[in-house]
Order: structure tokens, then sequence, then C-alpha cells
């Protein structure tokens, strides 16, 4: 009898900890999802208001340190810019006109015409020619101008 007791208790156990651990892997799912989406939302805000007030650029900043809580107050900055969305256009990011762009080698869509760090995981971004970082973009499934 207590044999029994013990194997369905045992049972029970497992029952429980493999729901608590579908439950977890669920809320964390749609916790990424959740704010994948609103990064696509501030970034294309971002992109938008680029000619922005201080008042408005303050707001954005409050926005953006609320949504990216790894990140600190004084991180934030036009960095969050260098996110490219959709058909991504490497000639027209190259302002100096040098062939070359700074990418980042983990979020490959992080790119920009001056040195810096990722917005997302705060690497350095790495000096690449325009081929290179094309090559890059369409390697991970990015569209390239």
């Amino acid at each position: 009898m207590k044999r029994n007791v013990f194997k369905m208790f045992s049972f029970l156990v497992v029952i429980l900890f493999i729901a608590a651990s579908i439950s977890i892997a669920q809320n964390m799912k749609e916790t990424k999802s959740c704010c994948k989406k609103e990064m696509k939302e501030i970034n294309k805000d971002s992109h938008h208001n680029m000619n922005m007030d201080s008042t408005k650029s303050e707001h954005m900043h409050i926005s953006m340190t609320d949504h990216k809580n790894m990140m600190n107050d004084s991180s934030i900055t036009m960095q969050e810019s260098l996110l490219r969305e959709g058909e991504i256009d490497l000639n027209a990011i190259d302002q100096n006109k040098d062939g070359m762009v700074y990418q980042d080698q983990m979020d490959w869509n992080v790119i920009s015409d001056e040195s810096g760090e990722c917005p997302l995981c705060g690497m350095k971004l790495k000096e690449v020619s325009l081929d290179e970082a094309k090559e890059n973009l369409i390697k991970h499934d990015f569209k390239v101008k």
C-alpha cells in the first residue's frame, strides 16, 4: 500500500514538473515574440523620426530603455537606427562611399558606416567590404538591394 502511494506521488511530481516546464517554455516563447514585435515597432519609429525634437528624443530614449532592460540609459543613442529591416541597401548605408561598412558578426542586419557597438548584443561592429556585408546578409536570409 505504501509503495503504491509512493509511486503515485512520484508520478504526480513528474507530471507537475513536466507541466511547469511546458508552461515556462510557452511563457518564454510568448515573451520573446512580444519583445521582437516591440523592438520592430521601436526601430521602425526611430527610422521615421530621425529629425525629432528633443522632447520626442527624450521620450524615445525612455521607451527604448523600458523595452531593452539589458541596456542602461547612457548607452541608448541613435544606434537603434543601425538595425536594418526589409530590403537592405548597403550603398545607402555607405555614406562616405569608401566601399566599407561596419557589421555585427552575430546580428547581421546591424550595419553602420561608422565603428560602434551593436545595440542588441553589445558586440563591437567589424569593418567589412560591401561585398562581404552582402554575402553575410544573404547567407543569413536577409534581403539585399
